[in-house]
């Protein structure tokens, strides 16, 4: 009787965690039990039928028992593979405080980029010169079924994010814009044939995918943004409005027809591709809303005559997967993001100034000792395990997280040989878990970040180092500006005129420690992993 109590007292404080069908305890209060004149719900077996098995009951220490009280019965235990880990931990809610964290560092090590395979040429189009710097790219979202051309693809293929053909438009400084198929080929492989048309005679300093992959919209230095058709590379639209550089476009994740573009002048400008139906010719539409010094005005120049102010450029922007209609921007003066809903009136006059519907309450680049603001360069969403958390790059060449809901910043870092400037960007990959930037200087670096706990209310020592980490890539020449993830690739853009695509592959990678000077003619890997100095 006392071995019977004392083995349910340890089971009764054991923390049982591949178990199931844990059986009632009887000591101390005893279970009441159905009234005789009831009969059971259980149906009794025929004389032919032989009765059900009952299960065997194990102890924990792997004794059998007949049916005592305490006993359990073992359930198979799950086969946890570092695949289904590594699925399970970016599938929980960003709140939830995991068990095990795992760090993904050593697969952003094993990146690595074929001299032979993933490198591509921005061709120009000019007489006087070979090849002509990248200032953008953008891969396709692959939400439905893209047919580019009938003499490129035979086929139906899918976009790049959504486990598809991974295709990559890169727009240039003269303007031109070539579609690139970095689908992964033989060392032997001859590259496949690219699409290449030009819509502006200016640089391009933005270009992004429709919803359905059916067009591009390309932001360049004539100030105006143009719309143009993937299949037949046709103009389809103008929007013209700016009198600055326009510089970013995001379109809106609800409706394929709308979309806003920020510029140097100061504005955002909201533009619903609609109003340009009957129209004859190429249409030139105007904007529906447009916010006038959206990031506030400079210093007066003038002398004698009357001062006139210096708009703020507006550096970033996108929409929120949290609120409906909302956009944030980011500009070049400070650290504050302003977030706009776009359901409100906006004044027609411009002399009426218009008030985002909240901001950052605190400037980022001014809580580090610095003496005065330092404006944003790039600007992401997290998704996933990082959603709800902004990522953004100041001029300071510091690395800023903000809390999407309230545009709180939360945290500051910055790594040895990251250097930023208003031409380097930022991407989030497909599956929320890293970070890529581009980097200024002429070493031709791209940086890797591992941010998948950056969400965790409470991480250990080990996670926080892994997010600490970051991982330097070299393989280019010139200032790294352009960026953006692929499924399972990265394709980064650099001064020197070229294009490349990094992939993880543990073997290479290894054998590239093994032996770097015979390798360093095939391959480009991570060289260094720094950690962050806040």
């Amino acid at each position: 009787m006392v071995e019977s109590a004392s083995l349910s007292q340890c089971n009764h404080n054991c923390v049982l965690l591949n178990s199931t069908n844990v059986l009632p305890q009887t000591h101390g209060h005893s279970l009441p039990t159905p009234p005789e004149d009831i009969p059971s719900k259980r149906r009794p077996p025929t004389p032919d039928q032989s009765p059900a098995k009952r299960p065997r009951l194990t102890r924990p220490n792997g004794d059998a028992d007949d049916g005592d009280t305490g006993s359990l019965i073992q359930s198979n235990a799950h086969r946890n593979t570092i695949f289904s880990l590594l699925q399970t931990s970016s599938r929980r809610p960003p709140t939830s405080s995991p068990r095990i964290i795992l760090p993904s560092r050593p697969i952003l090590q094993s990146f690595v980029s074929s001299h032979r395979s993933d490198g591509f040429r921005c061709s120009s189009l000019a007489d006087h010169t070979f090849v002509t710097p990248p200032y953008a790219c953008a891969y396709s979202h692959g939400k439905r079924i893209l047919r580019l051309n009938r003499k490129l693809y035979s086929c139906y293929l899918i976009g790049a994010k959504g486990c598809g053909a991974p295709l990559l438009a890169v727009a240039t400084e003269e303007g031109s814009v070539s579609v690139l198929n970095t689908s992964r080929r033989r060392e032997w492989d001859f590259e496949p044939q690219r699409t290449t048309f030009q819509p502006h005679d200016n640089g391009i300093f933005d270009v992004k995918w429709s919803l359905d992959d059916s067009m591009l919209a390309t932001a360049s230095g004539d100030k105006s943004t143009r719309i143009c058709s993937v299949e037949t590379q046709n103009l389809l639209q103008l929007l013209q409005t700016h009198a600055g550089s326009v510089k970013c476009i995001a379109w809106d994740p609800s409706h394929r027809d709308i979309l806003s573009t920020g510029s140097r002048d100061g504005k955002i400008c909201v533009w619903d591709l609609r109003m340009a139906s009957g129209r004859a010719g190429i249409p030139v539409l105007q904007p529906v809303i447009t916010v006038h010094d959206a990031h506030g005005q400079g210093k007066s120049i003038g002398g004698r005559r009357k001062p006139t102010p210096l708009p703020r450029s507006v550096t970033s922007i996108l929409y929120t997967g949290t609120r409906s209609h909302a956009l944030i921007s980011s500009g070049s003066f400070d650290g504050i993001l302003n977030l706009w809903d776009l359901r409100l009136p906006v004044p027609d006059k411009p002399t009426r100034q218009v008030s985002p519907c909240a901001s950052s309450p605190h400037d980022a680049t001014t809580m580090n000792g610095s003496c005065r603001p330092r404006g944003i360069s790039s600007l992401c969403a997290g998704t996933g395990p990082t959603s709800g958390l902004l990522f953004a790059l100041g001029a300071d060449s510091r690395l800023y997280t903000y809390s999407s809901p309230s545009l709180m910043p939360l945290e500051a870092q910055t790594y040895p040989n990251l250097r930023s400037s208003f031409y380097v960007r930022l991407s989030m990959s497909p599956c929320g878990r890293w970070l890529a930037s581009g980097c200024s200087g002429r070493n031709g670096s791209s940086f890797l970040f591992d941010v998948s706990n950056a969400a965790r209310l409470s991480a250990s020592s080990h996670s926080r180092q892994s997010l600490a980490a970051a991982v330097e890539l070299r393989g280019q020449t010139g200032e790294v500006g352009a960026v953006d993830w692929a499924n399972e690739m990265l394709a980064t853009c650099a001064d020197d005129g070229t294009v490349r695509v990094w992939r993880p592959n543990y073997d290479i990678y290894q054998k590239c420690l093994s032996d770097p000077d015979a390798e360093r003619w095939n391959w480009s890997w991570s060289h260094d992993a720094y950690p962050c100095e806040r």
